[in-house]
Order: C-alpha cells, then structure tokens, then sequence
C-alpha cells in the first residue's frame, strides 16, 4: 500500500490535511477496535444507526441526510482506489468485508479505513510476481478499471443504495450524482500528485464505473482550470442553512 499511502500524504501536502481528513493516517488498521464492518451498514440497525447520527450531523430531513451521508461516503470510500490508479497502478479493492467505518453526529462525519488490503494491479508490478496472496492481477487499464468497478459499485455501493432506497425516498439518479461529482473533483485535485495529464484520466475513470453521463466537465480558456458541474443536486440547498456547491446545478 504505499506507493498509494505516499500519493495520499503528497496530496495532504499540496492541499492540506483535509483533502485526507475522511481516511486513516495510514489507511490500513491492524486492530479492528472501534471500527465498524462497512458490511454492517449495509441493511437493519446499522443502517439505521448510519442514517439517524447523518440527520443530526445535517439537521436534516431523512431523506437528505441520507444523500448528504450518501455523498460523504461515497467519497472516501472510492478515493483510495481512485489515487492507487492514477498514481500507481496498484488499487485497493473496497469489498464490504474489508472497510472499516467510524461515525460521527458532528463534524467530521466519517472515516475510513482497510483492514485487509486486497489490492489489483497490473502484470507489470513487483506485487504480481509469484502470485501474491491479497494481489488481483490483470492484464491492462481497463482490466484494472473493471475490477475497481466491481469492488466499488457493483458489490459495495449498490448494496448501500438499496438499503437507502428502502428506508428513504432518493432517487438513484441523485445518488450516482454525488459519486460520479466526487471522482470528478478526488482526481482534478489529484493532479499535481499523479503522473499524466488529469482530463483524460477523469474521462477514462467516470466512463468506466457507468456514471460519465452526470457531470459536465469543461476548461476555463483563461486559466486551464477545470470546471466540474454536476447534472444532479445533492440536496444540500434544501439545508436549514442552506448550502450551494460550486458546479451545482440548482441556482
């Protein structure tokens, strides 16, 4: 994990403790105490318990406590992956089984954490000699990419979203929203700490998990920056003090 750790800490470097602030110091946790299975949170009391201390971090009606925790979680839990990608090749796979999860009725609202780190790489690295326990190996990019898909949103995040979906009235729409936004803006802020130029990663990254289709992404001709606005609201206007990102789509 450390070619993915020292990407992260180059990242709190540049942009300050906060760009990391939602991940353990060292990502991987050897002793389980006072973390909680994120395959508890998926359905019944853990669920619950999830959702109830979002509504009293937000102050907010359920179903936007849930978007908002949605949004919070959902960042966190995919950037580890996405910086092992760009930076290395080398992604750690989220499987319910293997992320730890701590919570909070205030802010910060949540940490993440590894607890077995079950890492894919490419046939091209060290860790892919002699057949690794813990190290998927694929052949290319895309291979890579499918199986990040797979870990993140085929078995982690779609069990999330149903057991959301069950309790709250939010749409799917509104949900991938929020992920496809937050790997948007994880990998633009990345760029100074990953190899490559950054467009065409994100492009490549969002097509690949199935959500390309809900941000807009454009350069500003005067600086070169990028603009990263959202097709989706997270519903953080609706707010008692209302909040409105920047690239919302509701102005």
């Amino acid at each position: 994990m450390s070619p993915v750790v020292a990407t992260l800490r180059d990242l709190a470097t540049r942009h300050g403790e906060k760009t990391v602030r939602g991940l353990a110091p060292t990502l991987v946790v050897d002793d389980p105490t006072g973390w909680i299975p994120a395959s508890d949170l998926i359905g019944g009391a853990g669920l619950a318990n999830f959702l109830a201390a979002a509504e009293q971090r937000w102050k907010a009606q359920p179903h936007v406590a849930a978007a908002l925790a949605w949004k919070c979680y959902s960042y966190w839990l995919a950037l580890p992956a996405l910086i092992g990608y760009a930076g290395a090749r080398r992604v750690p796979l989220p499987a319910l089984d293997d992320v730890l999860v701590r919570y909070s009725e205030h802010q910060p609202f949540l940490r993440l954490a590894l607890r077995r780190p079950f890492v894919a790489v490419l046939e091209s690295d060290p860790l892919a000699a002699g057949r690794r326990p813990g190290v998927l190996v694929q052949q290319d990019d895309a291979a890579l990419l499918r199986e990040l898909k797979r870990a993140l949103v085929d078995d982690h995040l779609e069990a999330l979203m149903a057991g959301i979906r069950e309790r709250v009235h939010v749409g799917r729409r509104t949900l991938w929203g929020s992920l496809a936004s937050g790997v948007a803006h994880a990998l633009y802020r990345a760029a100074d700490s990953v190899p490559g130029p950054i467009l065409p990663l994100i492009d490549e990254v969002l097509a690949a998990l199935g959500v390309d289709d809900l941000v807009d992404i454009t350069t500003d001709p005067a600086t070169g920056g990028l603009h990263i606005a959202r097709r989706t609201c997270c519903l953080a206007f609706t707010l008692p003090e209302p909040k409105v990102c920047k690239g919302c789509c509701i102005r």
